[in-house]
């Protein structure tokens, strides 16, 4: 007899469909997961430094480098000298990739609601709460394995630097 499915073999049922739809939507372009979200980002906060776009999207400058080359290639953004900074540029939508990430935005919010539909509405307020706790302590956990990580990766660098100057 199989064992009943846990809380996370279904979110990472929920986390697979998403990435298969992603590919899927985006099949025939030069879109990428990572691209669009350098495209969500700027359609949230506007024209950005490619500096403040790898802050943002935990990234390194020379990924984000990357990213924003093919997207201006691909015409989906362009780059200006920074008004105030004449060493930085700014990184903007263009007006069609504005209207895609405006589509995309809607189609996004559609289905939203429409998951959400497939809930009780009974239920739905404490879905989302629970959704949401889910996604606080999977966040809290990642940032401590990641600090962990940084912490060891430190000790064995220093451990290391240590017995070679002794």
């Amino acid at each position: 007899m199989a064992p009943e499915p846990t809380v996370l073999d279904r979110l990472l049922e929920i986390s697979e469909l998403f990435q298969r739809d992603m590919a899927r939507e985006f099949a025939g372009t030069s879109l990428s997961a990572a691209r669009t979200r350098v495209l969500w980002d700027l359609a949230h906060e506007g024209p950005s430094t490619q500096q403040a776009l790898a802050r943002r999207l935990e990234v390194s400058p020379r990924n984000i480098t990357g990213l924003v080359d093919a997207l201006e290639a691909s015409g989906y953004v362009h780059r200006a000298p920074h008004p105030t900074d004449r060493r930085a540029v700014l990184v903007s939508l263009t007006p069609s990739s504005a209207q895609l990430m405006r589509e995309m935005q809607r189609d996004h919010e559609e289905l939203s609601q429409t998951l959400l539909d497939a809930v009780a509405p009974s239920d739905r307020e404490a879905f989302v709460r629970g959704a949401e706790a889910i996604a606080a302590r999977l966040g809290e956990l990642v940032a401590a394995a990641e600090t962990g990580r940084a912490t060891a990766h430190r000790s064995t660098t220093r451990g290391t630097t240590e017995h070679e100057s002794a």
